[in-house]
């Protein structure tokens, strides 16, 4: 969670090199980029102690961060990313604000990591390095371990606990014994 300065500036940094960005400022059509700054701006300053400043400039966020959502088909909730979310394309990401998620992960369009029916805090719990493909649907109290990689249009709905395996099919298996790598590791980033 972002509580500081240095902690914001430390996520920031660790999202753009997930992002594979040159600089530090998006372009004028990097909309994802844009999207991840302002993502982590709110949560910085929704964290802080509530002071009058903080919370009109938080609402101020919030609210510019509603409209960059609703424009790019995303809803991510403050403080479920840790740091180094790439989200690779523009199109609909729906999370829930009660899953948690580790470091280094890497989001495709049209995945959707939610609760259990009926249940709306039993949420995925998932782990850092995970690689979570095209249009992945995770759902329920369940726990997906480091370095998992999810194979497009799977349907999670159970944990994995193996750590570095491939997950993939409609309930979602283990396919493979290659997961996704530890950028962390990673000297070429």
């Amino acid at each position: 969670m972002i509580h500081s300065k240095e902690d914001l500036r430390r996520y920031m940094e660790a999202d753009r090199v997930m992002l594979e960005r040159e600089g530090a400022r998006p372009g004028p059509v990097d909309y994802v980029w844009k999207f991840e700054r302002l993502l982590r701006r709110s949560e910085y300053w929704h964290n802080r102690p509530k002071t009058p400043l903080s919370l009109v400039w938080g609402k101020f966020l919030s609210l510019r961060l509603a409209r960059m959502e609703a424009r790019l088909g995303f809803s991510i909730p403050l403080n479920v990313f840790d740091s180094g979310l790439s989200i690779a394309h523009i199109g609909p990401i729906v999370v829930s604000p009660h899953a948690r998620i580790g470091r280094n992960c890497r989001i495709h369009v049209g995945v959707n990591i939610g609760t259990r029916a009926g249940v709306p805090n039993e949420a995925p719990i998932i782990g850092d390095d995970v690689y979570i493909g095209p249009g992945a649907k995770l759902f329920g109290r369940i726990e997906i371990a480091n370095r998992i990689a999810i194979g497009a249009n799977a349907v999670v709905n159970k944990s994995f606990t193996e750590p570095g395996v491939s997950i993939a099919g409609v309930p979602a298996k283990k396919i493979s014994e290659k997961g996704n790598p530890d950028y962390r590791d990673n000297d070429s980033k």
